[in-house]
């Protein structure tokens, strides 16, 4: 049998797709383990959600004084010291160099249908008012692997979401959301499928 895929996760934000990995894991769904949650930002709910979930936390550089690539060697450095398979970014938002070593074992998950509505600055509910604005029909959500360029890199999976006549961001947001509940666990399975 094989072991469980041992998860490394970055959040900038609330932690709800975290949580909803740690809950996707407990009703034995998801043959992973969460080792480690690594924080860009100091007091964010989702390290509150760690202590409440007895998972093992740290934040790295809040103050931004790292460069990008000191940046990643102190992430990377503490994903490998925790011994995970796959780093998961879950609302995190800031750039993140992929050591060539880890290409292909970190993903991400966008709110949109890649390519579309991706790239800086395109993240939360400024995806969500961009869609409305350009009264497209469909929106969704990705999960692809990461490169090092914000939201490219191979898709894994998308999970597709109508534009309801009258939707407003935050409608349009919580429709995507349980669509990404049920895509990034899929995508990791499907990921360690392949390993």
């Amino acid at each position: 049998m094989a072991t469980p895929l041992r998860l490394a996760v970055l959040v900038s934000g609330g932690g709800r797709s975290l949580e909803n990995l740690a809950e996707v894991i407990a009703r034995g769904e998801l043959d992973a383990t969460v080792e480690l949650v690594i924080a860009n930002k100091a007091g964010i709910g989702a390290l509150e959600r760690c202590e409440r979930l007895g998972i093992a936390s740290e934040v790295i550089d809040a103050e931004r004084a790292l460069a990008p690539t000191d940046f990643s060697a102190a992430v990377f450095e503490r994903v490998e010291a925790a011994g995970c398979d796959l780093v998961v970014l879950a609302g995190f938002l800031r750039f993140l160099p992929i050591p060539d070593a880890w290409i292909g074992r970190v993903i991400n998950i966008h709110p949109s249908l890649l390519p579309a509505f991706g790239g800086k600055g395109f993240y939360g509910d400024r995806v969500h008012a961009a869609v409305l604005e350009r009264g497209v029909q469909f929106t969704g959500c990705t999960v692809h692997y990461v490169d090092n360029e914000y939201d490219h890199g191979p898709i894994l999976l998308q999970r597709c979401v109508a534009v309801e006549p009258g939707d407003d961001v935050h409608a349009l947001a919580a429709r995507v959301f349980e669509e990404e509940k049920v895509a990034l666990p899929e995508a990791i399975r499907r990921h360690a499928a392949d390993r």
